[in-house]
């Protein structure tokens, strides 16, 4: 896969088109969080140098305010993995199967601040936003309130936010051809929500989507109209044309192969977690737990070889019901 992303400019002075979807983003990212989110995001960035052109902080910290006794989330995003990585595997490995996930801890105030953050370069960022990315853990994820943190400058800045704005794009217009014409923001977040959850290694039942729904039903109210007004849809409410016309059973049939896609991947994903930090296979069973219910007891051998114990853990976890 290239690292070139030859559909953003080059040129630092090219500033990317603003539009009312893209200004939503951009505002949302001007709230205030707490001083240590920041710090535990830059301790990360330290680590890459000079290749990080900023971090998105994201999940259920980003949403609550609380911080006490939580893992925060984020996503670190690279010029290219070759600049991140002094050890040429990892930056195999994330090119490969993006993105890679780390643990990282820091001591802010007396207080340990524990962080899982992902690496991902722009070009895979800017691919696994769109339309034509199968697997939907990115457009899904960054559909949801995120911000920017530590931006290399203004141009970058706003790029990326072009990438998020283009997250929601895909994320509603996949969806759009599932639900009934005006059927509304309700009804086809909820559903864009069950169907994105549905292609990962997750255990929640239906009424999930309504639960991230009614979390910030305002927003989701609010940019629903310039999501629609992006794709082309609507001007100000009034019907423009209707959705695309792509028959109920092709989007049927494409997400279920997303859902095939997702859950491979997100496999995977787990299993190389177990080799790029450490404690990683105590990682995988505090994700199934948490997500679940479902117990593991980590062994010293799982330990010792993470893969193997993920690989001999994946069907018996299964027929437990620790994912669907």
């Amino acid at each position: 896969m290239s690292e070139t992303n030859t559909n953003r400019p080059q040129n630092a002075e090219a500033a990317p088109t603003s539009g009312a979807l893209h200004d939503f983003i951009l505002q949302e990212w001007r709230r205030s969080i707490p001083t240590a989110v920041t710090e535990a995001a830059k301790d990360i960035a330290d680590q890459y140098s000079d290749a990080v052109d900023g971090v998105l902080y994201y999940g259920s910290c980003l949403r609550t305010g609380e911080i006490d006794e939580k893992v925060l989330d984020f996503y670190v995003v690279v010029e290219n993995y070759s600049r991140a990585y002094k050890k040429r595997w990892l930056a195999v490995a994330n090119k490969i199967i993006p993105p890679n996930v780390f643990y990282h801890e820091i001591v802010i105030d007396g207080t340990v601040i524990r962080s899982k953050y992902a690496v991902i370069s722009r070009a895979d960022l800017a691919h696994r936003v769109g339309p034509n990315c199968l697997n939907a853990s990115i457009w899904a994820r960054f559909c949801q309130p995120c911000m920017l943190l530590l931006a290399r400058n203004d141009i970058t800045k706003r790029m990326i936010a072009l990438d998020i704005s283009e997250a929601h794009k895909t994320m509603i217009g996949k969806t759009l051809p599932l639900v009934p014409v005006a059927s509304g923001s309700r009804v086809t977040w909820i559903e864009s929500f069950e169907q994105t959850y549905a292609a990962e290694l997750r255990s929640e039942r239906r009424g999930k989507g309504q639960e991230l729904y009614l979390l910030d039903k305002q927003r989701y109210e609010d940019i629903y109209p310039l999501i629609i007004d992006a794709l082309g849809l609507y001007v100000s409410h009034v019907p423009k044309k209707q959705p695309p016309t792509t028959p109920k059973v092709i989007a049927k049939t494409a997400w279920f192969f997303r859902r095939m896609n997702g859950k491979f991947v997100s496999f995977m994903r787990l299993l190389k977690a177990t080799v790029t930090f450490d404690g990683g296979i105590d990682y995988i069973a505090w994700k199934i737990r948490r997500h679940s219910g479902v117990n593991i007891e980590v062994k010293d051998w799982m330990r010792k070889y993470p893969i193997i114990a993920g690989m001999s853990l994946f069907f018996s976890l299964r027929k437990k019901g620790a994912f669907k």
